[in-house]
C-alpha cells in the first residue's frame, strides 16, 4: 500500500516580546488556522518562540561583562554583552571567528554563540535558548495529547549552520513523543549488506522540513504541523543523550583539534 505524502502546514501566531502562555498560544493558533490535530501528527515549535514564552529575553545594556567574556569579545570581535551571555550559557567554547561568532556547545548542540540570538527580537535585546528544552518539549507534548485526545509528537526547532556549507537549516533542540534517532545498523542495504554505522536523525530531518515553511524573517510562523511522517510515537522520556554525542567523539570537532595531521598549539577557553 502506498503511504500518503508528507505534508507541512505553517501556523502563524501572535508576535511576542515577553513572557506568555505558550500552550494557550499554540492551541489558539491551531484553531485560527482551522487545523485539527490528528493521530500521528508532529508539531514543530520554534525554540526561540518557546524561549520568549519563558521570559528568556535579555536587555544587552543591562548585562555586566566579566573578564572572560571581555577576552572573548576582544578575540572574536563580539559585542562584550553578547560575549558575556555566551560565556554564561555555553558548556564549552571551542573558539571562534573574527566575524563576531564563537563555536559553542550547549544543550547537546554545537552552534554559534551557544544559541544566543538577536534576530526577530527588538534591537538591543537577545534571546537565549529555553532553560530545559527537553522538559519543555515533554510538557507541551503531554498537554497537546490531552487537548487533542490523540497521540502526537513534538519537536522544538532552531536554525543551524552545517560545517563547510552556506545557509541555515533546521535542527531539533529537543524532542518529545518519538525517538529522535532511528538506528539502521544491522539492517540490509540495497545489496543485502548489513548497515554498520547509519543512524537516521529523524528529529533533525523533521526540523529541517519544518524550517521550509516556518521561515527565518518576518513570517510570524513559529509553529508547523507535520502530517504523514509515519514515525512511530512513544511515551518514554527523551533526553539529550538519545541524540547528542560527546563533542570529543564528533568527527568535525575532533578532526579539527586533536585529530589534526599537523599538531598546533591550542589553549581551550573553557
Amino acid at each position: 500500500m502506498t503511504q500518503a505524502s508528507l505534508s507541512l502546514h505553517p501556523i502563524t501566531a501572535t508576535i511576542r516580546e515577553s513572557e506568555f502562555d505558550l500552550f494557550a498560544e499554540l492551541c489558539q493558533a491551531l484553531q485560527q488556522a482551522e487545523l485539527s490535530v490528528c493521530e500521528g501528527d508532529i508539531l514543530a515549535v520554534s525554540s526561540k518562540y518557546a524561549a520568549i514564552s519563558e521570559g528568556r529575553v535579555v536587555t544587552l545594556s543591562e548585562v555586566v561583562v566579566g573578564p572572560e567574556a571581555q577576552l572573548l569579545a576582544n578575540r572574536y570581535g563580539i559585542q562584550a554583552q553578547l560575549a558575556q551571555l555566551v560565556w554564561e550559557e555555553a558548556e564549552h567554547v571551542f573558539g571562534g571567528i573574527q566575524l563576531g561568532f564563537t563555536l559553542s556547545a550547549h544543550h547537546g548542540i554545537i552552534a554559534p554563540n551557544a544559541g544566543v540570538d538577536r534576530s526577530n527580537i527588538p534591537s538591543g535585546k537577545a534571546v537565549l535558548l529555553p532553560r530545559a528544552p527537553y522538559a519543555l518539549a515533554a510538557e507541551l507534548c503531554a498537554a497537546l495529547r490531552n487537548w487533542a485526545a490523540c497521540d502526537v509528537g513534538l519537536v522544538l526547532t532552531d536554525s543551524c549552520l552545517l560545517p563547510g556549507r552556506l545557509g541555515t537549516t533546521g535542527i531539533a533542540v529537543a524532542t518529545a513523543g518519538f525517538a529522535p534517532v532511528q538506528d539502521e545498523r544491522g539492517r540490509p542495504d540495497l545489496f543485502g549488506n548489513a548497515m554498520t554505522v547509519t543512524q537516521r536523525g529523524i528529529a533533525d530531518s523533521l526540523a529541517a522540513a519544518a524550517q521550509l515553511v516556518m521561515g527565518e524573517r518576518d513570517e510570524a510562523t513559529p509553529f508547523a504541523l507535520i502530517r504523514g511522517s509515519h514515525i512511530p510515537l512513544c511515551d518514554r522520556s527523551i533526553h539529550p543523550a538519545d541524540v547528542a554525542i560527546d563533542w570529543r567523539d564528533c568527527i568535525y570537532v575532533q578532526s579539527l583539534t586533536e585529530g589534526l595531521l599537523i599538531a598546533t598549539p591550542m589553549t581551550p577557553l573553557k
